[in-house]
């Protein structure tokens, strides 16, 4: 068995549900994508915590020992997708080598940028540089200026929500003529995706890409109101099979998906489909709403960024799995996680979103976050998303679970949704 496949294997135990509660233990992990300019995915940073805050917050070596642990058990070409991963390190985990145990050409080391440029962390960066990792100087400000250490730097990491405009002027005066890239960091708005591109930074960590601007009386497009109706007719128990096929036959593009999808290894049906109808017979009814929603969604998010679908897939695979856990409905709470996104998608907002879906009253409510029951495993994975463990917990408590129990559905969700991704780039180039 290659090292690989072990690590495949180990994927779900290692990264997310053998993240347990005992002291010592990672309860969480999270990874936060790193975009350019065009907001295609570069790389991602891994987060891990074992209390309220990130481990690695505390600065210590033990915790950076668990973490690096936790990652190379994980793989890293498993955790970040085959990109780049960004891993915070302390100055002492580079003292004892650790980090030198992941695959170099994958790994960006994290500093802390106010660490102090001694002659011994300069040969430990020198010697990580030769080995090919790229180097990171996270949470840079204009009081931070290490000639030494920016000489070696491949990325400069610059909190928006810690440095106003003004002394982001100043520092980028400081780092004229530097080589590495800037990257922005808590990038929440398309306004501060803006303005970080104007004043040169190149590379952007946040969610705005997951808000981007309504268009002003914007009219959907004809065939997306078919698709809507799709939507409203999947919700129907049982489906009414003559009517749905009628309407998905309606659209070319998404007929030519959904059929792509049937036989793809989403499904793993064992011969050829032809037909809308005979796929439904096929699959099954819960197979069917799961794979047109997928063609759906692929088809509302032609000219948005990639992730924002990747997002997507995971968001409604994590409610559908953990719906249990709250006593809720697995099919509903697919829809909520997958449509939470479609604004994004559609450049709506989520009010005008949700008046065009016949949707419960129950699922509108969790979609406008409205804090009511159907929308707490949605309400939990946006905190997830941007490392609020505090949240996290608080979410979950009341309910008396345990944060590995959702984490293992996470671990899920993030599996699956990569699968169907490479699924559906696979089948539009056939």
């Amino acid at each position: 068995m290659t090292t690989s496949t072990v690590r495949a294997e180990l994927l779900e135990d290692s990264i997310l549900a053998s993240i347990s509660e005992p002291a010592g233990e990672f309860r969480y992990m999270a990874r936060q994508p790193v975009l350019d300019r065009r907001s295609k995915v570069q790389a991602y940073e891994l987060l891990f915590c074992n209390g309220h805050e990130p481990a690695v917050g505390a600065e210590t070596e033990a915790a950076t020992r668990r973490m690096l642990d936790q990652t190379l058990l994980a793989g890293v070409e498993q955790l970040a997708c085959g990109l780049p991963a960004f891993v915070k390190c302390t100055v002492g985990s580079l003292a004892e080598e650790w980090v030198r145990m992941l695959p170099p050409a994958m790994t960006v080391v994290e500093l802390p940028s106010d660490s102090e440029p001694t002659p011994s962390l300069i040969a430990a960066c020198e010697q990580l540089k030769a080995m090919g990792f790229r180097l990171a100087l996270d949470d840079f400000t204009v009081k931070v200026v290490s000639k030494s250490l920016l000489d070696l730097a491949d990325y400069i990491k610059v909190d928006l929500a810690k440095v106003d405009v003004g002394e982001r002027r100043k520092l980028l005066r400081a780092l004229d003529g530097a080589s590495a890239q800037l990257v922005a960091k808590n990038v929440e708005t398309q306004a501060e995706f803006r303005d970080a591109g104007v004043e040169g930074f190149t590379l952007f960590q946040g969610y705005y890409f997951c808000h981007p601007e309504p268009l002003k009386s914007h009219k959907i497009p004809g065939n997306w109101l078919v698709h809507l109706e799709i939507l409203e007719d999947l919700q129907k128990d049982p489906v009414d099979l003559p009517r749905l096929s009628q309407l998905v036959m309606c659209d070319a593009s998404l007929t030519y998906r959904l059929l792509r999808l049937v036989n793809s290894p989403v499904c793993a049906v064992r011969q050829e489909v032809t037909s809308i109808q005979t796929a439904l017979m096929l699959v099954g009814e819960a197979t069917f709403r799961r794979i047109a929603m997928l063609a759906i969604a692929s088809d509302f998010n032609t000219d948005q960024p990639p992730e924002i679908l990747r997002m997507a897939f995971e968001r409604g695979r994590f409610c559908e799995l953990v719906a249990p856990l709250f006593g809720l409905d697995p099919n509903e709470q697919y829809l909520i996680g997958m449509v939470s996104l479609f604004p994004a998608m559609l450049r709506l907002l989520m009010e005008d979103m949700v008046r065009l879906l016949p949707l419960r009253e129950a699922a509108r409510g969790a979609l406008m976050d409205k804090g009511n029951p159907e929308g707490i495993p949605l309400r939990w994975l946006k905190c997830h998303e941007h490392g609020d463990w505090a949240a996290c917990d608080a979410i979950i408590a009341p309910k008396g679970l345990r944060p590995n129990q959702l984490t293992q559905c996470h671990a899920e969700a993030v599996r699956w949704a990569e699968s169907t991704i490479k699924s559906t780039a696979k089948d539009s180039r056939a």
